[in-house]
């Protein structure tokens, strides 16, 4: 069995109820997973690679949706889940193997506005093809 990742997601956009808050969650949860250089930020929004976040406008819903982000080994699912509790997430699984399948060790946070956030490290060998899809025009 084969899957494929880095084809299917453009991006994936996030509508957050307090920019402020939820821009220093994610600075801090993107930081513990090694992504603090990709980080770009605007007046209202803030961006790693195909995430994006920006500030709901008045009278919108805020986003709802689970969200893995990669973990290169089990001491960084670890910061991620201390660097999330640190800057407001709440507790939704501490990091562990779960039982999906043999190896998955992950943590699960509720960012501020309670989108269900995992980082996942697989221990089961896998070989990637490449470690990162670079997009040119």
């Amino acid at each position: 069995m084969s899957y494929f990742q880095g084809r299917l997601i453009d991006h994936l956009h996030m509508r957050v109820t307090n920019y402020e808050k939820s821009r220093d969650f994610y600075q801090a949860i993107l930081e513990a997973l090694g992504q603090g250089d990709n980080i770009e930020h605007g007046r209202d929004w803030m961006c790693c690679d195909e995430l994006f976040l920006d500030q709901l406008d008045v009278g919108d819903t805020p986003s709802r949706i689970h969200l893995c982000f990669q973990a290169a080994d089990r001491a960084m699912v670890n910061a991620f889940y201390e660097a999330a509790l640190a800057t407001g997430g709440r507790d939704y699984g501490a990091p562990g193997l779960r039982d999906y399948h043999p190896g998955y060790y992950a943590a699960f946070v509720l960012d501020p506005d309670g989108n269900n956030i995992e980082a996942k490290f697989d221990e089961r060998p896998l070989t990637r093809s490449a470690p990162v899809i670079e997009i040119t025009t």
